[in-house]
C-alpha cells in the first residue's frame, strides 16, 4: 500500500533553489534513508513532508487518514508531567475506552439493568463492540509497550514518577523519541535519531525499527545504523534526487556502477558524435557524398546528447601530521577516579596507551567517557588515582560541542590569529581543503552550522600537529562523505589516538583496541568494535553457563564429576526447551479459549443472562492474565 508520494516538489529560500524535481514514494513497511551532503536539503524535505514547511512547486499525496510522526534533530520533550504520566498521554483514547468498559460493567451489574431485557441487551452489545475495539487497538498491552520502550531507551533505572523537567537535554530527547515510537504513526520520520544515543540504545532502536509495523523515513549520518535498518536509499545531490534499492553499503556500490555505466555511455556517444562530425566536414562539399553527409548532419541534429555524468561533489581534503615523535609509552592511567564536585561517575580506571595505538573508549551515556577526556587535558580535576603522559607527548583535543568556537571572529581569523606567521594564501588553502571557499572564510564563526564548526575545529586541530589526538565524538555533525575523509586521515595519521564515539562503523575502521568504561572500572579488548561485541557475547554466554553450573551444584552432591556436571547442564537445557514447548502449547490453548469466550459474549442467548456474562468475563480476564504471564516466562527462557 502506498502511504506517500512526492511528485516534482521544489523549494526556494528567497531566490536560492534548495530542492528541485523531488520524487519519492513510500509504501507500508518501507525503510527509507535520505542521504546527501550537509546543506543538500534533507531536513528541509522531511519538514515539508511532515507539514512543518511549505513548498513552492509539485505535490505531496497521501491516503486519507495516513498518520505521520516527525522528530526533528535534538528535539527535547518539555513537560511538567512525570515520565510515566507523559507516556500515558499517548494512550488517552484507550484509557478513556478502558474507563468506559469499567463503567458499562458496573451498569450491567445493577438489578435495574439486567432486569430490563431490552436495556441489558443494548448495553451488552455496546460493551462487546467497545471491548473488541479496545483489544484491537492494543488496550491490553499499552502499559507493557511503555515499559518496553522506556527500558530500550535506558530509562529502566529511573523512577517512573521522575519529573521530566529534572532530566538532561539528552534524556529529554530520548523521551521525545520514545513517545513518538509509542504513537506508532503510519509513517515515522526521524531526523538524526541516533544523536544522544549510546551504543546499547542504538542496537535496541535498530531492532525496534526493523520490526516497526509502518514505514520509516530516516536522515542519519550513522552508516552502521543505516546498513542495519534501511532497504531503500534516496540521494539528494545538486538539487535533484535519485533512488537506490538496498541498504547504505548497497547504495554506494550501485552508485559507483551507475557512474561507470553512465560515463561509458557518454564516452561512447561522444565518439559517435566525433565520427559523424568528421564525416560531415570531409564530405559535405563533395558532390558524390554530399547527400550522405547531409543525412549524417540530420542524424546529429536529432541526437539526444547525453550530459557528462557528474562525479562526486567536492570533498574535504586533509591529513594529520605530527611535529615530533612521542616516546613509546604515551599515557598510563592508574586507579583513576573521575567526576564532578567530588562525586565520582567512574573509578578504578586503569589504561595503558602506547605509541601508534588507536583506542576507542566506549560505554553507556553518563559513565564518564567525556569526563575522562576532559580530566586528561586538565579541564577537570582528578578525584583520586593518577595518570602520566609519556615523553614528548603533545595533545590536540577535539571537543564534541565545539565549545571553543563561539567567537565573533571571521573563519579566516579563527585560524590565522593562532598562526600569524603563516601567509594568508596558505591559511585560505587550508580552509579550502575543509570546504571553506570564497566568501565562506569571511563568515562569523558564531553563525556557522554544526557541520561547518566541526570542519573548522578539525582544521585548527590539523594545524597543531599534535602526536596524541584526543577526540570526543569527532563524527558528530559531519555528513557521511566528510566522515569517510576523516576516517582515511586518521588511518594514515602517524601518531596516537584516544577517542570517544558512538559511531560503530567509525570505531571499526579506526580502533586497534577498545576500552569499555563502566561505573566501577575499565576493561580492554584488543580489536575493533565487532571484535569487542563478539567478546562481550562470549562473556555473557560464559556467565550464563556459570550460573547454570551453580544451580546444578546446589542440587547435586559435592562429589559430582565434570561428566556428571556436563550431563546436568544438558539436562537443564532439555528442561528449558521442553518448558518452552509446554508454554507454546498452553498459550495456544488459552488463546483458543479467549476466542471462544469472546464468541460466547456475542451469543444472544448468553448476553441476556447477566450471571453467565459475568462468569465468562471473569474466565476471559483470567485467561488473558495467564497468557501474559506465560509470554513473560517464554521471553525469559528464550533470552
Amino acid at each position: 500500500m502506498i502511504l506517500l508520494q512526492v511528485n516534482q516538489l521544489s523549494k526556494y529560500y528567497g531566490a536560492e533553489l534548495i530542492l528541485s524535481n523531488m520524487k519519492l514514494e513510500v509504501q507500508n513497511r518501507d525503510r527509507v534513508a535520505l542521504v546527501g551532503r550537509n546543506g543538500a536539503g534533507k531536513s528541509t524535505l522531511l519538514k515539508i513532508i511532515a507539514g512543518h514547511l511549505s513548498h513552492d512547486g509539485g505535490e505531496i499525496i497521501k491516503p486519507k487518514g495516513t498518520t505521520i510522526g516527525y522528530m526533528a534533530q535534538d528535539t527535547g520533550l518539555e513537560s511538567e508531567l512525570s515520565i510515566w504520566d507523559e507516556m500515558l498521554t499517548v494512550f488517552t483514547e484507550l484509557i478513556a475506552k478502558e474507563k468506559q468498559l469499567r463503567h458499562l460493567e458496573v451498569t450491567m451489574a445493577k438489578p435495574e439493568t439486567y432486569e430490563n431485557e431490552a436495556l441489558y441487551k443494548k448495553i451488552l452489545s455496546e460493551y462487546d463492540a467497545l471491548q473488541i475495539k479496545f483489544a484491537e487497538q492494543g488496550g491490553y498491552q499499552y502499559e507493557a509497550d511503555i515499559r518496553s520502550v522506556l527500558h530500550g531507551l535506558q530509562f529502566s533505572s529511573f523512577d517512573s514518577s521522575t519529573p521530566i523537567a529534572t532530566l538532561s537535554g539528552g534524556q529529554k530527547t530520548r523521551l521525545a523519541l520514545g513517545k513518538l515510537l509509542l504513537k506508532k504513526p503510519d509513517i515515522l520520520i526521524l531526523d538524526e535519531p541516533t544523536n544522544h544515543l549510546d551504543i546499547d540504545t542504538l542496537s535496541w532502536l535498530e531492532q525496534y525499527l526493523q520490526g516497526y509495523p509502518g514505514a520509516v523515513l530516516i536522515v542519519s549520518h550513522d552508516r552502521y545504523f543505516l546498513d542495519k535498518v534501511v532497504n531503500q536509499v534516496y540521494e539528494i545531490s545538486r538539487h535533484s534526487m535519485r533512488k537506490y534499492h538496498g541498504n547504505y553499503s548497497a547504495y554506494l556500490a550501485l552508485k559507483e556502477l551507475d557512474y561507470e555505466r553512465d560515463l561509458k555511455q557518454y564516452e561512447k556517444q561522444q565518439d559517435e558524435i566525433d565520427k559523424l562530425k568528421d564525416f560531415v566536414q570531409r564530405n559535405i562539399t563533395r558532390a558524390s557524398t554530399t547527400k550522405r553527409a547531409q543525412s549524417r548532419r540530420k542524424q546529429l541534429e536529432k541526437m539526444d546528447v547525453l550530459d557528462r555524468p557528474n562525479g562526486d561533489e567536492k570533498s574535504a581534503n586533509f591529513s594529520f601530521q605530527i611535529e615530533r615523535q612521542s616516546g613509546n609509552d604515551v599515557l598510563a592511567i592508574q586507579e583513576a577516579e573521575i567526576g564532578y564536585n567530588q562525586k565520582y561517575v567512574s573509578r578504578n580506571i586503569n589504561i595503558n596507551i602506547s605509541k601508534g595505538d588507536s583506542v576507542a573508549l566506549v560505554g553507556p551515556n553518563g559513565v564518564g567517557k567525556s569526563t575522562l577526556l576532559k580530566t586528561l587535558i586538565g579541564k577537570l580535576e582528578l578525584l583520586s588515582g593518577g595518570f602520566k603522559m609519556g615523553t614528548n607527548v603533545q595533545i590536540s583535543y577535539y571537543d564534541q560541542e565545539q565549545a571553543n568556537l563561539v567567537s565573533n571572529k571571521r573563519v579566516l581569523n579563527e585560524l590565522w590569529d593562532e598562526h600569524p606567521l603563516k601567509p594568508e594564501k596558505e591559511i585560505r588553502t587550508i580552509l579550502g581543503n575543509f570546504l571553506f571557499s570564497g566568501d565562506d572564510v569571511l563568515k562569523n564563526v558564531s553563525s556557522l552550522s554544526g557541520g561547518e564548526k566541526a570542519r573548522l575545529a578539525l582544521a585548527k586541530m590539523m594545524m597543531e600537529k599534535g602526536n596524541l589526538l584526543i577526540l570526543d565524538e569527532p563524527t558528530n555533525h559531519l555528513d557521511l562523505d566528510s566522515k569517510l575523509v576523516l576516517e582515511n586521515a586518521l588511518i594514515d595519521y602517524p601518531g596516537t589516538i584516544l577517542f570517544v564515539s558512538h559511531d560503530r562503523y567509525f570505531i571499526n575502521r579506526i580502533a586497534t583496541k577498545v576500552i569499555e568504561l563502566s561505573k566501577d572500572g575499565s576493561e580492554e579488548f584488543l580489536g575493533d568494535y565487532d571484535y569487542y561485541v563478539e567478546k562481550k557475547q562470549e562473556q555473557a554466554e560464559l556467565i550464563e553457563l556459570e550460573r547454570k553450573e551453580r544451580v546444578i551444584k546446589a542440587d547435586t552432591p559435592p562429589v559430582a564429576t565434570s561428566y556428571q556436571m556436563d550431563k546436568e547442564v544438558k539436562k537443564v537445557e532439555r528442561q528449558r526447551k521442553r518448558r518452552i514447548e509446554e508454554i507454546e502449547i498452553a498459550t495456544e490453548k488459552l488463546e483458543e479459549e479467549i476466542t471462544t469466550y469472546n464468541e460466547l459474549l456475542c451469543d444472544p442467548e448468553i448476553f441476556q443472562n447477566h450471571e453467565k456474562v459475568l462468569e465468562i468475563q471473569v474466565k476471559l480476564d483470567q485467561a488473558q492474565s495467564d497468557v501474559d504471564l506465560l509470554l513473560e516466562e517464554w521471553a525469559e527462557l528464550e533470552g
